[in-house]
């Protein structure tokens, strides 16, 4: 874990106000019946939170030198979760929909949640877990391998994969890994750039890296050919605040130089990682831009009790990407 603590931040909850909170989510009915109305009710829910928290919150969205990971934790949890669900889709057998109330309150105070027609058939609310068909694959749906550090990135038909994705992701637990062994790794930008050699820097700062769509929608519009991207850089920005972009999918380098740099970013990306065990009532706020992410491979049994996270994709604003907007659900992206 990277000593730098300026780039992770440890939040939690006191007893009484994930209490409140849970009392007051208890009762919601299925957010995907009125999103937007959903939404409001999270966020008024909680505005509640103690002065020092929201700001910490609300920081963490705003800022450009606030942390790019937090865990939050002692978070409300549904009484029943019902088991773990087999094929990537909605859970089944749940006793309420505290989990989303959780996932769609943090989300309301970092933006807004959108969903893409590729991830997850367009649905806001995601659900993480593994599945047999996709045990192997750099995606979420795998367990076997270890999901390489990467940003969630969006294809585009601009050739740019980096512009449209979402600013923040939101992962909130439901079901830990029984074995203990699923580990959610982030890599912060600025850790990364103090490491990595400066000759490798200077070329992951120039145009010299494809990224390949994400697999889910090489799956669905390409046959699971690459799609790749314009050549682009994978670290840009200033020093002091850089972004950085890159594909679960595969990057594909340009030059030999360039393929070592892309190595050698991703063995001090393992070097200056922040590690997290997500359990039920944590949730990992994580900054798409700041920093990459990547995830240990774990033992899958597909049985109802597996790994279970839900997961928004966050804008600061959709206005930006209002290009993409699909004629029936102003929140859902091409």
């Amino acid at each position: 874990m990277s000593g730098a603590t300026m780039t992770f931040t440890d939040l939690e909850l006191p007893d009484d106000v994930r209490d409140s909170i849970g009392r007051a989510l208890a009762g919601m009915p299925d957010p995907g019946h009125d999103f937007d109305g959903a939404t409001a009710r999270c966020h008024q829910i909680f505005a509640t939170l103690p002065l020092g928290l929201l700001r910490a919150v609300l920081d963490f969205g705003r800022h450009i030198d606030t942390p790019g990971v937090a865990l939050v934790r002692n978070l409300p949890v549904d009484t029943e979760t019902g088991p773990t669900p087999l094929d990537g889709g909605p859970g089944r057998g749940k006793s309420g929909f505290v989990s989303e109330g959780v996932l769609l309150g943090l989300t309301g105070l970092l933006g807004e949640a959108l969903g893409v027609l590729t991830e997850k058939g367009g649905r806001l609310v995601h659900d993480v877990v593994p599945v047999a068909g996709g045990a192997r694959t750099q995606t979420n749906q795998s367990s076997a391998v270890f999901l390489n550090f990467h940003s969630d990135i969006t294809y585009d038909a601009t050739g740019r994969y980096d512009v449209a994705n979402p600013d923040f992701l939101v992962l909130n637990c439901l079901r830990g890994d029984p074995s203990g062994g699923a580990v959610t790794y982030y890599a912060d930008a600025r850790d990364l750039c103090r490491r990595l050699d400066a000759g490798a820097l200077e070329l992951l700062r120039r145009p010299l890296f494809r990224l390949n769509a994400p697999g889910s929608y090489t799956r669905s519009a390409a046959g699971g050919a690459e799609v790749l991207s314009h050549p682009v850089p994978v670290i840009s920005g200033t020093a002091e605040h850089p972004e950085i972009a890159v594909s679960a999918n595969g990057v594909r380098s340009l030059d030999r130089d360039a393929e070592a740099a892309f190595e050698h970013l991703q063995a001090v990306a393992r070097e200056v990682a922040h590690a997290v065990r997500l359990e039920p009532g944590q949730a990992l706020l994580i900054n798409n831009r700041k920093g990459i992410h990547a995830r240990s491979p774990f033992e899958a049994r597909h049985d109802g009790r597996d790994r279970w996270l839900q997961r928004t994709y966050v804008r600061r604003s959709l206005w930006d990407i209002r290009y993409r907007v699909t004629p029936e659900d102003r929140r859902v992206h091409f």
